[in-house]
């Protein structure tokens, strides 16, 4: 197969990069801060409007439908994974500060990806409508249970879900969502004719939100608080957790002894972690100088899982073609 995907094809890559090192320069304070936050609250809105819109409702049913691919990735992603998360959450308090020590265990509850973990099913010759439905109903599972999932695992260095918080994300994440699934029957076919704007969307919307979150970030000392031997920490520590992720969730899919196809279906969409629920749910959750630091294990996740994912996918691609 002559397709590949790299890391440099990925727009998401650079819109991160910038939103960081635009913080790193030129972090949003006092006013600016507040300015930023409701601008990213406003995209984070029409985001979850538009997925709501555009994950068809028939999509949503097949899958519930498929019991015995999809209870199995539900238990990887918000099970294993999850306590793959608190435990490595765990091991990091010993060399990172507390705040991106709890960062693993957020990650760990996060949700899969949609998009890259399609296209890396579709390289590696994967079965990719399971992927699409995995991935998607994953996601919407993902509104509803990460943030109580992460609170009941992080206990009381957790975020505090109170009745506050639990109105924030009803009205920005599901009530959008909801009104879009409402008015999809109109708008699935429009949005379906206008896909790049709508990855455009997502990235920019995506990119605000890690802006608002690493400023608050920087401006509690984020820059000086990591030397080499965090920064070395951090990143050995992000790499066995996606070594787990990744290794666990190939081994699962032969545990239940899926074919070939949809194994490569269940391991894109229950290894990956998805940036596009982790960022925007982050700043509903933390205020912005907590943000930062819990989303920092997420970052470098997503960048190394799609350093990762090409040339796998391409390796496995190239024993489907030896074996037929």
């Amino acid at each position: 197969m002559k397709s590949r995907l790299s890391l440099l094809a990925d727009p998401m890559i650079a819109v991160l990069i910038l939103a960081t090192v635009l913080a790193l320069v030129l972090p949003a304070a006092g006013a600016l801060r507040e300015t930023a936050q409701t601008v990213s609250n406003t995209g984070i809105f029409v985001l979850f409007l538009v997925n709501g819109m555009r994950i068809a409702r028939g999509e949503i049913a097949r899958g519930l439908a498929n019991w015995r691919f999809f209870a199995p990735l539900f238990l990887w992603v918000f099970g294993a994974m999850a306590l793959s998360g608190l435990g490595f959450s765990l091991l990091a308090q010993w060399a990172l500060p507390p705040l991106v020590a709890l960062g693993f265990l957020y990650l760990g509850t996060l949700p899969s990806t949609i998009q890259s973990a399609t296209s890396y099913t579709s390289l590696a010759r994967g079965n990719v409508a399971l992927s699409v439905v995995g991935a998607a109903l994953i996601n919407i599972a993902g509104v509803f249970l990460t943030a109580p999932l992460f609170a009941a695992l992080g206990g009381g260095s957790a975020a505090d879900i109170g009745s506050e918080t639990i109105v924030r994300i009803g009205l920005i994440l599901i009530l959008p969502f909801l009104i879009g699934q409402a008015l999809q029957g109109w708008t699935i076919g429009w949005l379906k004719e206008r896909k790049a704007q709508v990855a455009w969307l997502d990235r920019m919307v995506i990119g605000i939100a890690v802006y608002v979150a690493f400023s608050g970030a920087v401006e509690q000392g984020l820059a000086t608080m990591f030397g080499f031997a965090e920064w070395a920490a951090l990143l050995g520590l992000v790499i066995a957790f996606l070594i787990v992720g990744t290794g666990g969730a190939w081994l699962t899919g032969g545990l239940f002894r899926y074919p070939r196809a949809d194994r490569i279906a269940f391991l894109f969409a229950g290894a990956q972690k998805s940036v596009a629920i982790g960022a925007p749910l982050a700043a509903i959750l933390f205020p912005p100088d907590v943000a930062g630091f819990v989303i920092a294990p997420l970052l470098l996740y997503h960048l190394l899982q799609l350093v990762c994912a090409a040339p796998l996918a391409s390796m496995l691609a190239g024993r489907q073609e030896g074996a037929d």
